[in-house]
């Protein structure tokens, strides 16, 4: 996406820097919140169980990160910063912290269970209102 960003960056940045915050905004407390609210939910229940690694719940919030991902790529057009050194550093960190996430996750989602998914949620609302806030200020 910062590639993405960066090679479009002179041509439609006037037409998603008005409403990207907006969408991603939308896209995490979309997610956040119903991850907060299964969170709640008796273990027993009769509804599905949500699992947002899997499906359209993954696609939505994929899109949302990937959103700060494009305009960080379009500011680097303006920025003239070497994009190849720039989206190499970033995919890397981002595949190491991903990883850790993964592996620490599964871990302590069997230890926190319910409290864990509560936290995810809150995280997720509380990005999402950063996102809103940076760009609304």
């Amino acid at each position: 996406m910062p590639v993405l960003g960066w090679s479009v960056g002179k041509t439609v940045v006037e037409f998603i820097a008005d409403y990207d915050h907006w969408v991603a905004f939308a896209l995490l407390a979309i997610v956040g919140g119903r991850m907060l609210r299964e969170s709640f939910r008796p273990e027993g229940s009769q509804e599905k169980e949500v699992d947002i690694s899997r499906g359209i719940l993954l696609v939505t919030l994929s899109i949302a990160t990937s959103i700060d991902a494009l305009a960080v790529g379009l500011s680097f057009a303006f920025l003239e910063i070497n994009i190849v050194m720039s989206s190499l550093t970033i995919g890397v960190i981002a595949f190491l912290v991903t990883t850790t996430g993964f592996v620490v996750g599964k871990r302590a989602g069997k230890i926190a269970g319910k409290r864990a998914e509560a936290m995810g949620g809150v995280i997720l609302l509380a990005i999402a209102v950063r996102i809103l806030l940076t760009h609304l200020l």
